[in-house]
């Protein structure tokens, strides 16, 4: 699958998205009763174009792993970044017709990692039959962009009081004290007592 993202010139914070999927699609062919059947595999290809809305970032973003040769003055600009989920696809039907030579048949380059899986590059010859299939697909395309967010920090506290021994087991004092479970979760925007929760 290709991912292509590209600012939308009118459109500030807009972008439009340009998903390729390729589908490894496998097929049993029958020649008639006489003939057994054969098993061949192709490669299905499906074009979708998504636009959504990222926001802009009005700051550029350094990172330690960027090298000194390859600083970009002007290419830092923080950029949100496209994710797609896919469901695994449904195969729903397929249809095997007489190729078309109207010239109408979509063209897209085939990556090398994906021919490769196919014995190399796709042999250029006369095509006789096509197959056409219909295949079902789930997907959730977002756009994600890193955000600052305020959190609360408090600093380190060193005690400064000594410790006083005492006589008693310290294991059962310990036992003696309850768990601090509201130590251990946050509360609820309701009880920070800042009027967060309130319902009007």
């Amino acid at each position: 699958m290709y991912i292509d993202m590209q600012p939308i010139p009118f459109n500030r914070g807009y972008y439009s998205i340009d998903l390729t999927f390729f589908f490894d699609v496998s097929l049993e062919l029958y020649g008639g009763a006489t003939v057994g059947c054969e098993r061949v595999s192709g490669i299905s290809i499906f074009n979708k174009k998504v636009i959504l809305y990222g926001s802009e970032g009005n700051v550029k973003m350094f990172t330690s792993e960027s090298c000194r040769d390859e600083a970009d003055l002007q290419g830092n600009k923080v950029l949100p970044k496209a994710t797609v989920q896919v469901a695994q696809p449904v195969a729903l039907s397929a249809k095997l017709c007489e190729h078309c030579r109207c010239g109408c048949e979509p063209c897209c380059v085939i990556p090398d990692c994906i021919a490769s899986r196919y014995g190399g590059a796709f042999e250029t010859v006369e095509q006789k039959n096509t197959v056409y299939v219909t295949i079902g697909l789930f997907t959730i395309v977002q756009i994600v962009r890193n955000v600052q967010m305020l959190i609360p920090a408090f600093d380190f506290c060193i005690p400064d009081k000594e410790c006083v021994t005492s006589g008693d087991n310290p294991c059962e004092l310990f036992r003696k004290i309850d768990f601090p479970t509201d130590e251990f979760f946050p509360p609820k925007a309701s009880d920070c007592g800042c009027g967060c929760g309130r319902q009007n």
